[in-house]
């Protein structure tokens, strides 16, 4: 996994987009509240790792997890922890570009975090760490799109990003346009077209992150069966009782 574009939405806000490409026998629980280290997070749980690939946290943070470094890599028998506990331990980072310095990737799968952080103002990151160095770099507030190295070759990543070149150029980048995206482009392309099916590995679940003022939703539907699930994270309403 996974597919993941990222829009900047006037001055504060922000879409992310992960469509989740996985075995359709892996399980999954939809987005849900809870409670870590004191903290108030939202996303959906991976019950066998128990982390996750996309949530937010009252720290005023989205991550998002893609499988795979840069390129892609052979896997160990045992890794120490899983890549989808770390994300949520981003979640949790008081400071994510100080903390990000100090966390030990060691003995980690290599993986692709994006994260958006609004504490002083909106930034938008990515953290790379490729099983022997992390790479953490601030990006431009423009859209981008990734694609997990562990499921698409230098090849199929370029197509996509014409894919996606195409759509910037042609739609108005509404949450709704870019959730048809998600669903459509590359047309039937089961290999590799943003909705991909191999048999073994397949996008089970798109979600959706918006933001506009103080207020979070976060949408999230299962393509099996086509249950739309929603929740809202109010900041300004955590704030007051915090």
């Amino acid at each position: 996994m996974c597919t993941v574009s990222l829009f900047p939405v006037h001055t504060a806000g922000f879409i992310l987009t992960s469509n989740r490409d996985e075995s359709p026998n892996r399980p999954a629980v939809i987005p849900r509240f809870s409670s870590l280290e004191n903290t108030k997070l939202l996303f959906p749980e991976d019950p066998r790792s128990g982390g996750t690939w996309v949530g937010v946290s009252e720290k005023k943070r989205l991550v998002c997890l893609l499988n795979g470094g840069f390129a892609l890599h052979e896997r160990k028998a045992m890794y120490r922890k899983s890549r989808g506990l770390v994300a949520k331990d981003l979640m949790l980072m008081e400071d994510v570009v100080e903390d990000v310095e100090n966390y030990n990737f060691k003995d980690i799968e290599p993986f692709t975090v994006v994260i958006v952080d609004w504490n002083t103002h909106l930034q938008f990151f990515e953290l790379v760490w490729d099983g022997a160095k992390k790479h953490f770099e601030k990006l431009p507030l423009k859209p981008k799109i990734w694609s997990s190295s562990t499921l698409y070759t230098e090849a199929m990543k370029k197509e996509r990003q014409c894919w996606f070149h195409d759509f910037l150029i042609g739609n108005d980048r509404r949450a709704g346009q870019i959730l048809t995206f998600h669903k459509s482009a590359g047309g039937k392309n089961r290999d590799y077209g943003v909705i991909m099916d191999r048999g073994f590995v397949k996008t089970t679940s798109i979600t959706q992150v918006e933001k506009y003022n103080d207020v979070v939703k976060m949408r999230y539907e299962t393509l099996e069966n086509k249950m739309v699930s929603e929740e809202v994270f109010d900041f300004q309403k955590s704030a007051l009782h915090g």
